[in-house]
């Protein structure tokens, strides 16, 4: 069975905690919020990333590095194959919110 992986390691956007880029754009909050772990089998909101507070925003402010490129999580090649992979056990959602507070 092949390895479900996290955000952060097929998006390579080098912001994991020791991440290439995390010393100038800072961690982010995703890796680091524990309150998500193992959601769509996920490392800490590393496989539910959309519903972390500071990765994305409407209003164009959120932290993704690729949120310019694709204005959407829904049209993200990750969350897609998030989606693929889980199949039926797919979470959309955190169980009883909306969104999660950074860590």
């Amino acid at each position: 069975m092949k390895e479900k992986k996290n955000c952060w390691e097929i998006m390579d956007c080098g912001r994991e905690p020791g991440g290439s880029r995390a010393s100038w754009l800072g961690v982010c909050p995703t890796a680091m919020q524990h309150s998500l772990n193992g959601l769509n089998s996920g490392e800490n909101g590393g496989r539910i990333c959309w519903v972390q507070e500071g990765t994305f925003s409407p209003e164009g402010t959120g932290s993704c590095v690729f949120l310019g490129r694709y204005k959407s999580c829904s049209i993200c090649p990750f969350f897609n194959q998030v989606k693929l992979e889980e199949g039926d056990m797919f979470i959309l959602l955190k169980p009883g919110t909306e969104k999660v507070k950074a860590a």
